[in-house]
């Protein structure tokens, strides 16, 4: 962790396009797990190599010869990782390159902020490989990119990449260095108070799932904790006496 409160979270399978395999997928558990206790402020997830992941080690998946409810259990394992992202509260960035596919695309999808860079592609190509995603794509990229889209990429093998990709969601940035972005906006996101990130980067996605009536009234008390903390005080002072930085188009 930096000076700043920002962690560095690095995958380390170059040689394998850091595909995803069973011991990967635990070491994201344990790292997510820890990074709110360790008092984090934000993450960076960036790569080894020219791609961000490949998806699912199929060559491991191909060894294995699993059966149906062994092969469940690893996508429960997914599961875990992924939600101990989206839900854990600390802000996360990834900084995408070359690909980001199936299970890959699956594990950017779970962060806060995806930056692509110029040489960034996103596939779901299970059809073509006689599988199915097991790794929240169902759940994270179908709310990306819509149903219709999802469902294409899995049929057809399409892939999305630079301003196409941008425009239907698999990214809010494309940049020419997409890690120097993603520390950036790390840097950005840790200045808040960490008790308003919290809600942002858990509570959003909690309310996703109810009801209309149960998210606003989960929102009103979320709002009633967050926007009375001691650390909005002076913030609020400073917007009222005009010191504060105005939001002001670029």
């Amino acid at each position: 962790m930096d000076e700043h409160g920002i962690t560095t979270v690095t995958l380390n399978r170059a040689s394998k396009r850091n595909a995803l395999n069973a011991e990967t997928i635990e070491e994201l558990i344990d790292v997510f797990s820890s990074l709110p206790r360790m008092g984090a402020r934000a993450v960076v997830l960036r790569a080894e190599g020219t791609h961000f992941c490949a998806g699912l080690d199929l060559v491991e998946h191909h060894q294995e010869d699993r059966r149906p409810e062994d092969f469940m259990h690893v996508c429960l394992r997914w599961h875990e990782a992924f939600n101990k992202m989206e839900y854990g509260g600390v802000p996360i960035i990834a900084a995408l390159k070359g690909a980001v596919v199936g299970g890959g695309l699956e594990l950017a999808s779970a962060a806060h902020i995806r930056v692509a860079d110029q040489s960034t592609y996103f596939a779901l190509p299970e059809g073509q490989r006689g599988l199915f995603t097991g790794g929240g794509a169902t759940i994270r990229v179908a709310d990306l990119v819509g149903k219709a889209r999802m469902i294409d990429m899995m049929l057809t093998g399409r892939v999305y990449k630079q301003d196409e990709a941008i425009q239907v969601g698999l990214a809010q940035y494309l940049v020419e260095d997409s890690e120097a972005t993603a520390f950036e906006l790390a840097r950005a996101a840790a200045e808040n108070p960490p008790l308003s990130n919290f809600a942002i980067c858990s509570a959003i996605s909690h309310m996703q799932n109810m009801s209309a009536l149960d998210a606003a009234y989960a929102e009103s008390v979320v709002a009633g904790i967050v926007n009375t903390q001691p650390a909005s005080r002076g913030r609020l002072e400073a917007f009222g006496n005009k010191t504060a930085a105005r939001v002001r188009p670029e």
